[in-house]
């Protein structure tokens, strides 16, 4: 069955349909919500979210492509997670910053080998306006003109975010592979 059907059918208030589209979506949804930087302990529930805000606007929904209006919500739920975050840990700590967590040897095992792991790593460190343009280019295949919707951004700007970020996300790689050497060596 086809996306479009299956939304109209689920606009509808067909259970089935709208099950079947999270069924479809839920691996996409987990997998960008974590290369977005979200902990694995929280992409269920960020998931979930994401789903929940489907269901209670999906009559609103009348975009030609329904999977980025989904990327769109993703990163809104993981924005609004971040500042929650953010907002409890200012109120436990007061002034403090936030440390960097060292990932945990479970989402470890997520990543497949250790190189992906770097470069996971790596590109966390970056800044989200280049972060997420180059996931939706790279890890989703997304054409430029989606990351423009998605991101509510133009066409030039994309492709320049695209582009710095590459080079940041290089660079980034060459001064872990140049700190590894030296331990190592």
């Amino acid at each position: 069955m086809q996306e479009e059907e299956l939304v109209a059918r689920a606009k509808k208030g067909n259970a089935a349909a709208f099950q079947q589209l999270v069924e479809i979506y839920r691996p996409v949804v987990e997998r960008f919500a974590y290369q977005l930087g979200n902990r694995q302990d929280d992409i269920e529930d960020i998931t979930q979210e994401v789903f929940i805000r489907v269901y209670r606007f999906l009559d609103q929904f009348t975009r030609a492509k329904f999977s980025t209006w989904l990327y769109k919500i993703t990163l809104n739920v993981t924005r609004d997670a971040g500042r929650k975050r953010a907002s409890a840990i200012k109120k436990v700590f007061k002034l403090q910053k936030e440390q960097r967590e060292e990932y945990p040897a479970a989402e470890a095992i997520v990543l497949k080998n250790e190189s992906d792991r770097t470069l996971h790593i790596c590109l966390q460190s970056l800044d989200e306006k280049y972060k997420v343009p180059i996931i939706l280019f790279y890890f989703h295949e997304k054409k430029y003109e989606e990351i423009a919707e998605i991101l509510s951004l133009t066409l030039p700007a994309v492709k320049t975010r695209i582009l710095r970020g590459k080079g940041m996300l290089k660079k980034a790689l060459e001064e872990s592979e140049r700190r590894e050497g030296e331990t190592h060596g």
